[in-house]
């Protein structure tokens, strides 16, 4: 069982930056592939970002658009935000999966129960 927190979550005006941080046991993060997710309002799940343990690639949703960036550092897995608009208002959620899953992959092992992201205009 893989127990995962997230944190960082906020309001924001359009333009502003959040850096959402998951916390997991640390042999997480070389055993599994961990991955950002969000649901916004109304709207099914969506795959965020992903950064793989084998070799530490990381794969964008195409609405990011170069704004965020997926990173694990001193245990940690980090999403940091820029240039956030009012569409990225939604749930974030962290997950982990034992297996290669790709973003457009709903099926992840492991999640945690999020953290709100509102941006206004």
């Amino acid at each position: 069982q893989v127990s995962l927190a997230e944190s960082g979550g906020g309001s924001v005006q359009a333009g502003g930056s959040l850096t959402l941080s998951c916390t997991t046991d640390k042999y997480t993060y070389s055993t599994y592939q961990m991955a950002w997710f969000r649901q916004p309002p109304g709207k099914e799940r969506e795959g965020v970002a992903l950064i793989s343990n084998h070799g530490g690639g990381t794969y964008y949703g195409d609405f990011v658009e170069g704004r965020f960036t997926i990173f694990i550092s001193q245990n940690t897995l980090y999403l940091q935000m820029n240039n956030l608009k009012p569409d990225d208002t939604a749930m974030y959620y962290c997950a982990a999966d034992y297996y290669q899953k790709r973003l457009a992959d709903p099926l992840w092992a492991f999640w945690g129960r999020g953290t709100q992201v509102t941006v206004s205009s």
